[in-house]
This record gives structure tokens, C-alpha cells and sequence, in this order.
């Protein structure tokens, strides 16, 4: 006696199954294709009062911004190069600036980075120095004119570099030309 064996249905694979498939992949790269990076495009928004960021131009043309790397950041690197590791660009009371994160390049580590608010008519704005020991993970100016950031960063200086355990939420807004920052630290649990 031959006996036939089945495979049951929830194990077998058919054109319905790979129809799925292919929807809930074309879902994800089409989700990832319109997701806004930290790249610093800026979105409409309401207004409010204060520094407002005008509507970014059509993706044709390039957003002005200010080159990180032609600018003279208050790091102090020694024999290491500057590195800048994020940056964004907005045109805000009509002329281009660019918040950039960056830090010391070192071999080894990373280094935390500080972050900098840049002008073509001035001197770099330090937002967040370097010596609060924080990697800025992400960055944005909104369309309100406020500067966003996410960093990570340490509760105490027993705790491992290699293992932060806070996660850091930064703002700043300008009011009278002046940049005050705000930050939110949350406890990052498994770290």
C-alpha cells in the first residue's frame, strides 16, 4: 500500500501566496522611497511666531545651504580632520543656512560631535558643543524655523562608550536672534 503524502495548506506555496509577497514589498520600498531623511528638506507647516523657513524649492532644483567643510568650526581636533557627519539646509528669513553635526575624525571610537548653526554672513553658531558627549543621530530644521535633533548619550561616566544608555531629544528656537536649546533624556531600556 502506497500511501500519498500531503503537504498541508498554510506550507504550500501558490500564486496567491507570491502575489502577497510582492504587495507587502512593494509597499515597503514604496514607503521608504517617500520617507523625508535628515537631509533637511523642509515641509510646509503653520506659521509661528518668529523665524519662519520658507517652502523648499521643486526637487529639480538644489536647496541652498552653506558648505560645512569650507567653514571653521569650533572643534578643537588637534592633528585630526573635522568630520561632519549630519547636515541639513533650509532657506530661513530668506538666506540659506545649514545645521551641521559634526566632530573630531578619530581612528578609533566615536567621537561625540557638536553641533553648529551656519550662515554665508557669519560665524558658526554653536548649538550643542561637543563636550556633552552626545552622537547626534538624527537632524532637521522645520518649516517653523526650529532646529530637531535625536542624540544618543550617556547617564554617567561609568557607563560604557560603547553602549550609550540615554536617548536624547534637542530643540532649538531662535526668539530675538538668540538660539536657546531644549533637551528631553529617556532612559534607553536593554542598554
Amino acid at each position: 500500500m502506497v500511501t500519498e503524502r500531503r503537504i498541508p495548506g498554510h506550507a504550500r506555496s501558490g500564486l496567491k501566496h507570491w502575489v502577497l509577497v510582492a504587495a507587502g514589498c512593494a509597499a515597503v520600498v514604496g514607503g521608504a522611497l517617500g520617507a523625508t531623511s535628515a537631509t533637511g528638506a523642509v515641509t510646509a507647516g503653520q506659521a509661528a511666531d518668529g523665524p519662519t523657513a520658507e517652502p523648499a524649492p521643486p526637487a529639480a532644483t538644489p536647496l541652498p545651504e552653506v558648505d560645512p567643510a569650507k567653514a571653521d568650526l569650533p572643534l578643537e581636533c588637534g592633528p585630526f580632520p573635522v568630520a561632519v557627519s549630519l547636515k541639513a539646509a533650509a532657506v530661513l528669513d530668506g538666506a540659506p543656512v545649514t545645521v551641521a553635526a559634526a566632530h573630531c575624525q578619530a581612528d578609533m571610537g566615536t567621537p561625540p560631535d557638536g553641533v553648529f548653526l551656519l550662515a554665508a554672513d557669519g560665524a558658526p553658531v554653536t548649538l550643542l558643543p561637543d563636550s556633552e558627549g552626545l552622537t547626534v543621530t538624527e537632524l532637521a530644521i522645520r518649516s517653523d524655523g526650529s532646529v530637531r535633533g535625536t542624540a544618543r548619550g550617556y547617564s554617567s561616566p561609568d557607563v560604557p562608550r560603547f553602549s550609550p544608555d540615554l536617548r536624547v531629544d534637542l530643540t532649538w528656537t531662535r526668539t530675538a536672534g538668540t538660539w536657546t536649546g531644549n533637551e528631553t533624556r529617556t532612559p534607553v531600556h536593554g542598554a
